[in-house]
C-alpha cells in the first residue's frame, strides 16, 4: 500500500532525457546522447551536410567580384618613311620597342630593324603570354568556384605559371634585341686613315666629324647594321653618300662613294652592299668617310668606332 503524502517522480525515457540541441552552421539538431562515439559521428555528418552551402556562397562571392576594367582597344599605325620601332614606341608612349615588335612580329619579320613604309602595325595589342595567362586565371577561378576544397592549391599553382609566362616573354624580348644589335665594320678589310675628332682648319667644324677608312675606288661598302635608308644621293662636300637609320634611332653615314647600290626608303640588312668607295666631293684621294650620328644631319656626330664596338662589331 503506497505511503500517504508521497509521490514518486515518474521515470523518463533514456532517449527523451538525452535530447540536446547542437548548432552546426546555424542548423539546430536534436542528437540523442547515445554515447560519445555516436554524438561525434552525428556532429561530423551535420558539418558535411553544411559544406555544399559554403561552396555555393564561395561561388556567389566569385560571381559578385567586380570585373577588371578592360584595356583600351588596340589601334593601327601605318609606317612612314624614316620610321623605326623605337621612334614609333616613343611617339605612342610605349614602354620600349620590344613589345611593339613582339606584337607585330608576323608583319615585321625576324629582323625588327627592317620595317617598310606602308606596313600596318598594331599598337597596344595584348601579347600571347598575357592572353594565355588571362585564360588560365579564368579557368582556375571556375575550378575554384566548383571545387572549394581545392581552391587554395589551384591558386598557388597559378603563381609559378605566371612567372614562367613572364620569363618566356622576357627571353623572347632579349632574343629580338640581340638579333637587332648585329653590327660590323663598313669594309671587309679595315685600315684607319684620319681618326675621329682630329683637329684641323680644313674642316668646317674645326675637327674631323667621322673616321676615314682607307679604300681604293670600287671597294665594296656594306651597311654596318640593319636599318632604313633615309638618304642616298649627292651630299655636297661629302659627294655621293648614304645615310641609314638603325633600330636604336642612331644613323650611320657613308661618304665619297663612287657608286650607290640603294635608294631612299629601302630597308637593308647588316652586311648588305650599299655602294662602292670612291673620291667624290671634297677629297684628296679615294677613301670611305664614315660617321655615326644621333640625327641624319651634319653636326650630330659621335665616336663611330666606340659605337660599333658597343654594338658588338669587331674592329
Amino acid at each position: 500500500m503506497p505511503a500517504k503524502g508521497k509521490h514518486r517522480r515518474p521515470k523518463s525515457s533514456p532517449i527523451s532525457r538525452g535530447m540536446v540541441a547542437a548548432g552546426t552552421g546555424g542548423a539546430a539538431l536534436a542528437i540523442p546522447l547515445l554515447g560519445a562515439t555516436g554524438a561525434h559521428a552525428a556532429v561530423k555528418n551535420a558539418a558535411v551536410a553544411v559544406a555544399p552551402q559554403r561552396a555555393v556562397r564561395a561561388a556567389s562571392a566569385f560571381a559578385a567580384a567586380p570585373a577588371v576594367a578592360p584595356q583600351a582597344a588596340p589601334t593601327t599605325y601605318q609606317v612612314k618613311s624614316g620610321d623605326c620601332l623605337s621612334k614609333i614606341a616613343e611617339d605612342h608612349r610605349l614602354d620600349g620597342w620590344h613589345k611593339l615588335y613582339q606584337d607585330n612580329r608576323s608583319v615585321v619579320g625576324d629582323d625588327p630593324a627592317l620595317i617598310r613604309p606602308g606596313m600596318k602595325l598594331t599598337i597596344g595589342a595584348k601579347s600571347h603570354a598575357t592572353a594565355s595567362h588571362t585564360s588560365t586565371t579564368a579557368s582556375h577561378t571556375s575550378t575554384t568556384a566548383s571545387h572549394t576544397s581545392t581552391a587554395t592549391s589551384h591558386a598557388s599553382d597559378r603563381a609559378p605559371a605566371a612567372t614562367t609566362a613572364s620569363a618566356t616573354t622576357s627571353s623572347a624580348a632579349k632574343a629580338s634585341q640581340g638579333s637587332a644589335s648585329g653590327f660590323r665594320a663598313p669594309l671587309d678589310s679595315v685600315s684607319i686613315g684620319t681618326p675621329y675628332r682630329m683637329a684641323g682648319s680644313m674642316w668646317a667644324s674645326g675637327y674631323h666629324t667621322g673616321v676615314d677608312f682607307e679604300a681604293q675606288t670600287g671597294t665594296t661598302v656594306k651597311a654596318v647594321g640593319a636599318g632604313t635608308v633615309v638618304t642616298a644621293g649627292w651630299g655636297g662636300a661629302y659627294g655621293n653618300q648614304v645615310v641609314i637609320r638603325h633600330a636604336d634611332g642612331m644613323y650611320s653615314q657613308y661618304a665619297h662613294l663612287s657608286q650607290l647600290s640603294v635608294s631612299a626608303g629601302q630597308t637593308v640588312t647588316e652586311g648588305q652592299q650599299i655602294g662602292l668607295s670612291g673620291a667624290t666631293g671634297n677629297v684628296t684621294g679615294p677613301h670611305l668617310h664614315f660617321e655615326i650620328r644621333t640625327t641624319p644631319d651634319y653636326g650630330s656626330d659621335v665616336d663611330p668606332l666606340a659605337y660599333l664596338r658597343q654594338q658588338g662589331a669587331s674592329l
